[in-house]
C-alpha cells in the first residue's frame, strides 16, 4: 500500500485514508451478508459527508441524534435515516419527520406527545422505544448510558406495555469501544427483561459501541448474538456503530511551532487537544504518533502542548529518536472519529483542514476553514 506524503497536506489537517475506510466497510458488510442485519453509520462519531457516497455503497444508512444530523444523512447519503434523541424539540419535529424512516423515543411520554403526528405523516415512520437494561460494563461514567440515574432509555420498572400500540421496535445502547463478549452478556439481560415485549415487533436495535473493526474483535460472537435474537423473535436487527466505521482510518497532521523548557522540554504545536481532539482531555487518553514512543523510550522526551491559552491543553508526553525542531511534522493516529464532529474554535484557533486520500486521485483537500467560519457562528 502506497504511503501518504504527509508533508504535502496542510497543517493542521485531518487526513482520512479511503483505502483503510473501505477495509472497515468490507468487514462490516460481511457481517450484514452473514446475518441479514442492517449496519448504520452513527453520525455522532463520523460525519465526513464527502465520503458518504462511499460509505453508502456498503452500509444501509445513518443514525442521527438531531435534526441537522438527520438532514445531513438524508441529503448526503440518501439511504435509511434513523433518529433518536433524549427529547425531541417541538419546533423541529415536523422537519425531522421529513428526513426520518425510524424514530426512537426516549420515554413513553415523548411517544404519547408525538404519536398522533407521526401516525398522520404522509409516509410510514417506524417508531421504537429506547430501553435501559440497567446493565453495562463501561468504567467511565461520562460514557455509560446505564449509570446511576441515567436519563437515557426506559427501565423495566418504568416500562408501559399498555402504551406499545404503534411501537414496532426496541432500541438499547449500553456499550462503548467494547468487544462482542460484552454484547453477549448484555443480550442475555435485554432478553430476560424485555424479551416478552419483543414478540410481534418488527425490529431490535443493538445500538453502538461495537468495536467491530478492531483487530482483536470477535466477529463470530457478534454474528451469534445477532442470529440468536433475530431467530428467537423474528425481528430485523440493526447496529449503529460510529467509531467502528472510521476506526484507524485517519490522521491528524500537525507542525511544531516552538520548543520551550520548564523542568522538561515542551513542544508547542499548531494543533490543540482542547479544540481538535477533545476526547484526549475528556476520555482521557494518549493518542499514538507515528515514530514516537513512550516517555524515555527514545532519547528525546517532550511534552506536547496545544496553542490555546488553556493551561491544560496538553496532548501528552512522548519520546523521539531525534530532537524536535520548529517545522517538524507530527502525525497522530486514529483521528477520523470523534474529532471533526466535536472540534471547535475556542480562542479563535482555526480548524484543521479536511483531507482524503486514495490511490487513484491522491491527496484531496476537501475543506479549509477561515475567519468567516469563526465569526459566522458568533454575534
Amino acid at each position: 500500500m502506497k504511503e501518504i506524503d504527509f508533508s504535502a497536506v496542510p497543517s493542521p489537517s485531518y487526513v482520512v485514508d479511503e483505502r483503510l475506510l473501505v477495509k472497515n466497510l468490507e468487514l462490516l458488510n460481511s457481517v450484514q451478508e452473514r446475518t441479514g442485519a442492517h449496519i448504520l453509520l452513527a453520525q455522532k462519531g463520523f460525519s465526513m459527508h464527502a465520503l458518504y457516497p462511499l460509505v453508502g455503497k456498503y452500509l444501509k444508512g445513518v443514525t442521527s441524534s438531531s435534526l441537522f444530523e438527520a438532514r445531513l444523512g438524508y441529503e448526503e447519503m440518501g439511504k435509511e435515516v434513523h433518529a433518536y434523541a433524549p427529547a425531541y424539540v417541538d419546533s423541529e419535529f415536523d422537519e425531522l419527520m421529513k428526513y426520518s424512516d425510524h424514530l426512537v423515543f426516549n420515554s413513553f411520554d415523548q411517544w404519547s406527545r408525538y404519536k398522533e403526528k407521526v401516525q398522520s405523516a404522509p409516509k410510514h415512520i417506524s417508531c421504537g422505544i429506547r430501553v435501559n437494561p440497567e446493565y453495562s460494563e463501561i468504567e467511565i461514567p461520562l460514557y455509560d448510558p446505564c449509570y446511576n440515574n441515567s436519563r437515557l432509555g426506559v427501565t423495566l420498572d418504568n416500562f408501559r406495555p399498555e402504551e406499545l400500540d404503534g411501537i414496532e421496535g426496541l432500541h438499547f445502547h449500553t456499550m462503548c469501544e467494547q468487544n462482542s463478549d460484552t454484547l453477549e452478556r448484555t443480550i442475555k439481560v435485554v432478553d430476560e427483561r424485555f424479551g416478552p415485549y419483543l414478540k410481534g415487533m418488527k425490529w431490535l436495535n443493538f445500538g453502538g459501541g461495537h468495536h467491530i473493526t478492531r483487530p482483536d474483535y470477535d466477529v463470530e460472537t457478534l454474528v451469534r448474538c445477532i442470529l440468536y435474537m433475530k431467530e428467537k423473535y423474528n425481528v430485523q436487527i440493526y447496529l449503529e456503530p460510529g467509531e467502528a466505521i472510521a476506526l484507524n482510518t485517519g490522521y491528524l497532521v500537525a507542525t511544531v511551532l516552538d520548543v520551550v523548557k520548564n523542568g522538561m522540554e515542551i513542544a508547542i504545536l499548531d494543533t490543540s487537544a482542547e479544540c481538535h481532539m477533545p476526547d484526549v482531555l475528556a476520555m482521557p487518553y494518549r493518542p499514538n504518533i507515528i515514530g514516537a514512543g513512550q516517555p524515555n523510550e527514545y532519547e528525546h522526551t517532550y511534552r506536547l502542548g496545544g496553542l490555546t491559552c488553556l493551561a491544560g491543553d496538553i496532548i501528552g508526553d512522548y519520546s523521539f529518536k531525534q530532537p524536535l525542531k520548529n517545522g517538524d511534522r507530527l502525525v497522530f493516529l486514529d483521528m477520523a472519529h470523534y474529532t471533526m464532529v466535536k472540534n471547535h474554535m475556542f480562542n479563535g484557533v482555526n480548524l484543521p483542514s479536511i483531507v482524503s486520500y486514495n490511490e487513484e486521485e491522491g491527496i484531496k483537500v476537501i475543506r479549509t476553514f477561515g475567519y468567516e467560519d469563526y465569526s459566522g457562528r458568533l454575534s
